[in-house]
C-alpha cells in the first residue's frame, strides 16, 4: 500500500499537521508544520494544512486518507482538529482515521513508559504503553494519582517532571507518530469520537421560572 495522507493534531498546545507518504508500514514525513500555542487551534490548523501541503508539493486531492488525533485533550482544540477532518474528509470522498493521541507520542518507545500530557486543573492525562503498545488509560488523574510500573516517561515536559522517572524526548504527536499509530488501514473507519475524559467546565445558565 502506497498513499499520501494528512496528518493533524490539536490535543496538545502543539497545532500539527503533516503530509506523511506511507509505504507499507514506513510512514515517511514530507512536510510539517507545528505551532505551539494552546490558545491558537482555530487561528493555525488550516494554514498549518495549507502551508505543509505546499512544502510537500502535493495538491489537495492527492491525498488518499486523513489521520486525526483524538485526545485526550481540551474540548475547544479537540474540536477544531476532528470538524478539520471531517470536513477534509467528506470534501475529498476519503476516509478519516482517528488515534489516541497519546497512542502518537508513545508509537516509537520501549519498555513500560508513562506518557503524559496537561490537563489542567492540576491534573494529567495520562496512559502507559509496553513496547509502545497501550496496556493502561487513557485517563485524567492528579499525577500523585497515576499508577506506578512505568521505566520512563514522555510528553509534556512540565508534566513529565513530577515523576521521578528518566525522561524519553516525544513531547507532542508528530506527523509520522500518528500514522504509525493507526492499527487497522483495511477495515472502515471507526466513528470520530473525541476522548474528553471530562465534563466541560462551563455549565449550562439555570432556567429561571
Amino acid at each position: 500500500m502506497s498513499r499520501l495522507l494528512l496528518a493533524i493534531d490539536t490535543a496538545t498546545p502543539a497545532v500539527t499537521a503533516g503530509i506523511v507518504h506511507l509505504v507499507g508500514d514506513v510512514a515517511q514525513v514530507l512536510a510539517e508544520q507545528v505551532t505551539i500555542d494552546p490558545r491558537a487551534h482555530a487561528e493555525r490548523l488550516t494554514p498549518n494544512i495549507v502551508g505543509a501541503l505546499s512544502d510537500a508539493k502535493v495538491a489537495v486531492d492527492q491525498l488518499g486518507a486523513v489521520v486525526v488525533g483524538c485526545g485526550p485533550g481540551p474540548f475547544t482544540g479537540l474540536r477544531v482538529g476532528m470538524a478539520t477532518a471531517a470536513a477534509f474528509g467528506h470534501a475529498l470522498g476519503v476516509p478519516v482515521r482517528s488515534v489516541c493521541s497519546l497512542d502518537a507520542i508513545a508509537v516509537d518507545t520501549r519498555g513500560e513508559v508513562l506518557v503524559v500530557t496537561d490537563a489542567r486543573r492540576r491534573e494529567v492525562y495520562w496512559a502507559r504503553y509496553r513496547d509502545g503498545v497501550r496496556v493502561d488509560g487513557p485517563n485524567v488523574n492528579a499525577a500523585s494519582d497515576v499508577p506506578g510500573g512505568a521505566e520512563a516517561v514522555a510528553g509534556s515536559a512540565e508534566h513529565a517532571a513530577l515523576f521521578d522517572l528518566p525522561r524519553l524526548a516525544p513531547v507532542y504527536p508528530g506527523a509520522a507518530g500518528l500514522v504509525r499509530a493507526v492499527s487497522d488501514w483495511t477495515g472502515a473507519p471507526a466513528p470520530l469520537v473525541p476522548l474528553y475524559l471530562r465534563r466541560p467546565d462551563a455549565k449550562p445558565a439555570a432556567v429561571s421560572r
